[in-house]
């Protein structure tokens, strides 16, 4: 069948399901706020497939039964994973790439006859996505508010990508802390703990809800935010966070989810085609996740 356009409103034009439809869920809790089921749609509809992104809302409690029955149905390909389910998603994952792993997150995972298998792009499409908007990380210092399941792929991302310093920052100091402790011995020397306070780093990327409904606090003291720094943010709805608003009216330069997103959607709709074979982990790697 010829699949209908998908514009970039997301409003799907033309689409016609049929029997051969191949179905890609994305999860999550709230899920409103996610693009990916206009922006990836259009994706496979601009590769002439017969498939869509549809999206679930499930609770945490609800995810296992959720991915197992996923699982039963045959023409879901793959499942798109959005807060708060991509640390616990990894436990489902028979496979996993050493990103993900090391995040000890997913964002997305695909059917493989064995069962899942998961990657985290979240630190691909946020630095890339600063990146584009004309920032390079390469031997500067950041701060990182947030080590959750996008924190944590992003603060790998960063110092992989040649930051001298990064700060992370979470308001649980427990995980914080052992997040800690686990990239200092990959990246020793090179990381610390951080805090509300975003002097002197020249990028600032807030990786936690905050800012997604009105009324939440600020991630950081914005008062301290200089014009020079670069300030980033992973929620895509509202467009404009509060810390975005606030930034840009600093003067700083900025990125707001929807950046990061853009970055990653053909990374994202890649590994669901299987187009990319990234080394994947055994079982074994996976199984401590809980």
């Amino acid at each position: 069948m010829q699949v209908g356009s998908v514009p970039e409103s997301g409003v799907m034009t033309g689409f016609v399901p049929s029997g051969n439809t191949k179905l890609f869920p994305v999860v999550g809790d709230p899920i409103a706020q996610v693009r990916s089921p206009g922006a990836i749609t259009r994706i496979l509809a601009g590769r002439s497939l017969d498939a869509a992104v549809v999206p679930m809302h499930v609770e945490a409690a609800g995810l296992g039964e959720l991915m197992n029955a996923l699982l039963l149905v045959r023409n879901i390909g793959g499942v798109l994973v959005t807060v708060p389910h991509k640390p616990a998603a990894l436990a489902f994952c028979e496979r996993a790439t050493k990103r993900a792993v090391f995040a000890r997150s997913v964002n997305v995972v695909r059917r493989t006859a064995s069962g899942w298998q998961g990657d985290n792009t979240d630190g691909q499409g946020c630095l890339d996505g600063i990146r584009h908007a004309g920032f390079d990380v390469s031997g500067k210092t950041a701060m990182l508010v947030g080590c959750g399941g996008a924190g944590a792929a992003i603060a790998m991302e960063i110092l992989e990508r040649g930051a001298t310093l990064l700060a992370v920052h979470d308001i649980d100091l427990g995980r914080r802390d052992g997040f800690i402790a686990r990239l200092v011995e990959r990246f020793p020397g090179r990381v610390t703990a951080g805090s509300h306070d975003p002097s002197g780093y020249d990028l600032v990327i807030n990786a936690t809800p905050a800012g997604m409904s009105s009324g939440d606090p600020l991630p950081i003291d914005v008062s301290k935010l200089q014009p020079r720094q670069f300030v980033a943010c992973v929620i895509t709805k509202p467009d404009a966070t509060p810390l975005i608003a606030e930034a840009r009216r600093i003067g700083c330069r900025t990125m707001s989810g929807d950046g990061m997103f853009d970055a990653q959607a053909e990374t994202l709709a890649g590994f669901l085609l299987e187009e990319r074979h990234d080394a994947l982990l055994h079982e074994k790697d996976v199984s401590f996740v809980s």
